[in-house]
């Protein structure tokens, strides 16, 4: 009878180590999936800035690739290097109003 009772001690002692190895283990996995989450929120966020960045410029050269001939500024000898001004201007706003709003 006491070697029962001190084997159901050990028993009752295992378990109650497993239980806390288990409860440390679910711990730890919750902490690596809340980084890689954390990791991945920062991954996004910078993919979304660059896009943002490239969407307006995307638009204003599909509407200057068009091969339309009654486009006035066409005709105009600076009307390239204006054109390139004002994307620079764009991004260089949008880089602005990123680093502001601390999003970059």
């Amino acid at each position: 009878m006491p070697y029962l009772r001190d084997l159901l001690d050990h028993t009752i002692q295992i378990t109650e180590t497993i239980e806390l190895q288990r409860e440390i283990t679910n711990g730890l996995m919750e902490t690596h999936l809340s980084m890689m989450s954390f990791k991945m929120n920062e991954v996004m966020k910078v993919l979304t800035v660059i896009a943002t960045i490239f969407i307006p410029l995307t638009f204003i050269v599909g509407i200057y690739g068009m091969n339309f001939p009654n486009m006035p500024e066409m005709q105009w000898p600076w009307a390239y290097y204006a054109l390139w001004g004002v994307m620079i201007c764009v991004v260089l706003f949008m880089l602005f109003y990123f680093k502001r709003k601390k999003w970059f």
